[in-house]
């Protein structure tokens, strides 16, 4: 066999991006790498496994097709090599794909990840950050083993375990006319231009929040990423609504963001972990999931200001 199993891994992060520039940002690995992992693959088994389109990236043959679903059972099947020794041997070792809401991520997972592999040394984390529609299709794909996630729309078939609560509050400019307010009310906030974050489920909650009021916002403008969101508002284009809660009160052009608490009692997000339902827990995940509990509450959260903090 003159085939590696990071070869496969290559492919099939190439595969199912559709792309090897976009293969590579998802699993942080050079371009040619890949794309030399490829070559390998098509010389060994004597096939060609992708098209390449000009400027438009990458199809499947028939043949890839057939080797990706191949690959994935193979790679997964390599992974529970680890979880199987790590049992046998009773130690927390092994690779764990951990799912994060990609809004949170960049606050929550350095810590968090790095706090777990201080403790576990022979432990790895490799981190996915999604919308939480994706994340819940993930865990029901088996592509991640777990999810640090929202209790929106949980399906049947995954456990969602609440670590800490996150109200919404409202964001403006530091020049914006309500920045100055200690607080804030729905009423109030439907009479400005709303820049809305526009992710999956996440953009229902908000929405629901005003029709809970029979209000109506006026929606200026939609993003699916935060930065843009929070550049924008800082930038006077009107205020925005968020739950996560990040140290920085700096939008990335250097202006500065007041943050409102909403007046009324308003459902929050809870934050937590998710997982298939019907999932034995290795070792492995168990220690995470626990350090999870340890590590998110209400009083303090990786990376966050935590809602005890307003």
């Amino acid at each position: 066999m003159r085939y590696t199993l990071r070869q496969l891994q290559y492919f099939v992060a190439a595969a199912e991006a559709g792309s090897i520039t976009l293969g590579s940002e998802k699993i942080s690995i050079s371009q040619p790498s890949i794309s030399a992992a490829i070559s390998t693959l098509e010389r060994e088994f004597g096939v060609q496994l992708f098209i390449r389109h000009h400027a438009q990236g990458l199809s499947l043959t028939p043949a890839g097709r057939r080797l990706l679903v191949e690959a994935k059972q193979l790679l997964q099947q390599a992974q529970s090599l680890y979880a199987v020794a790590s049992e046998a041997a009773e130690t927390v070792a092994g690779p764990l794909s951990v799912g994060c809401m990609v809004t949170m991520a960049p606050m929550v997972m350095p810590e968090l990840a790095h706090g777990f592999m201080a403790a576990y040394p022979r432990a790895s984390i490799r981190q996915t950050a999604a919308s939480l529609e994706w994340l819940l299709e993930a865990l029901q794909r088996a592509e991640i083993d777990i999810a640090l996630t929202y209790d929106l729309q949980i399906p049947e078939g995954i456990t969602f375990t609440p670590l800490a609560r996150l109200p919404a509050y409202a964001m403006v400019g530091e020049m914006h006319p309500l920045a100055s307010r200690g607080s804030v009310s729905l009423a109030e906030l439907a009479e400005q231009p709303l820049i809305l974050l526009d992710l999956p489920l996440s953009t229902d909650y908000f929405l629901a929040l005003f029709m809970a009021e029979g209000l109506t916002p006026r929606i200026h403008s939609r993003s699916n990423h935060q930065e843009v969101v929070r550049t924008m508002v800082a930038n006077g284009y009107g205020y925005t609504l968020a739950n996560v809660r990040p140290r920085s009160d700096i939008a990335l052009d250097g202006r500065r963001l007041v943050r409102l608490p909403i007046e009324g009692a308003h459902r929050p997000m809870l934050l937590g972990t998710a997982v298939l339902t019907n999932l034995r827990p290795t070792r492995l995940l168990a220690a995470f999931a626990d350090h999870c509990r340890a590590s998110i509450t209400d009083r303090y959260i990786p990376g966050m200001i935590p809602p005890e903090g307003n």
